[in-house]
């Protein structure tokens, strides 16, 4: 059997009482079946967030429904957006030369743990071209030279717009994005920090980590922003080290947890799990 065609709503504003009841309502009067539905208050700044998602009566009119809830929801001061379950956003990974988180995101998605397209693979390297041909998926391969990064910036929009993209993944991809190409893009950008931020910002976070003597080595996953490496956090987790760890034992502990923390994030924004508000996130389970 086919899964059913579902809406998925997130939406958050100002704490109301009555919220809950109202959205339930609006769904129960029109026909509709909650499946699942999680709510989250902000006592200190007095916002709402809820997560809903229910089978439509109609399901060959689920664009209008979809219409229709998020003009419901501006009458109750929210904000809000709208996914249909069925439709499977289209997936981008941006690489270097690094092919562990590539690997693991590839290899989960044939596994059909995430539910999108993955149309392309860019990289600034030609590395891991072969491999994605192996993989059955398009390469491109945009060189990003300092004096020239404009140029290439420009390369890799046009074939996101020919690739229609949804989501970009930066898969251990080893440049900066410049505020004008995410301005540009206007989609969403997921990258896998390898460090728990807001420590050890920056490059080589693990030697940093090293010299520091910590005992927690940690990786972030989160939205890009022009504010490098200070966009809002997905997902965090962290490792045990001790004063007999190497820099290269960090960095293979640290490749597991990057490899762990990014299929998390992925998932759960494909999932539509995640809403962000100002810098900061509420993930629902």
């Amino acid at each position: 059997m086919s899964e059913p065609t579902t809406l998925i709503a997130l939406l958050h504003g100002p704490d109301q009482p009555g919220l809950v009841a109202k959205t339930a309502g609006w769904i129960f009067a029109r026909g509709g079946n909650i499946l699942h539905a999680d709510q989250h208050r902000d006592i200190e700044e007095g916002v709402f967030f809820q997560r809903i998602e229910w089978e439509p009566s109609n399901a060959s009119s689920v664009e209008g429904e979809s219409a229709a809830f998020r003009e419901f929801a501006g009458v109750l001061g929210m904000d809000s957006r709208v996914a249909v379950s069925t439709r499977k956003q289209r997936v981008v990974l941006f690489v270097s030369k690094a092919d562990h988180c590539f690997h693991d995101l590839i290899l989960r998605w044939r596994a059909n743990e995430f539910p999108c397209d993955l149309v392309g693979i860019l990289g600034n390297h030609p590395d891991l071209e072969s491999a994605s041909k192996a993989y059955g998926i398009g390469f491109h391969h945009v060189e990003v030279r300092p004096e020239r990064k404009g140029e290439a910036e420009g390369r890799q929009l046009e074939i996101l717009r020919q690739l229609n993209v949804d989501l970009v993944v930066l898969a251990r991809y080893m440049q900066v994005l410049s505020a004008d190409f995410l301005k540009a893009l206007g989609r969403p950008v997921i990258n896998i920090h390898h460090s728990f931020l807001p420590a050890f910002a920056g490059g080589k976070p693990y030697h940093q980590a090293h010299r520091r003597g910590v005992k927690l080595i940690g990786a972030t996953a989160h939205y890009a922003t022009p504010d490098l490496d200070e966009g809002p956090i997905i997902q965090q987790d962290v490792a045990r080290v001790t004063h007999r760890h190497s820099v290269e034992d960090l960095v293979r502990k640290g490749r597991d947890l990057e490899k762990m923390v990014l299929a998390q994030a992925v998932r759960w924004h494909l999932e539509n799990r995640v809403l962000v508000y100002g810098n900061k996130t509420v993930v629902f389970d």
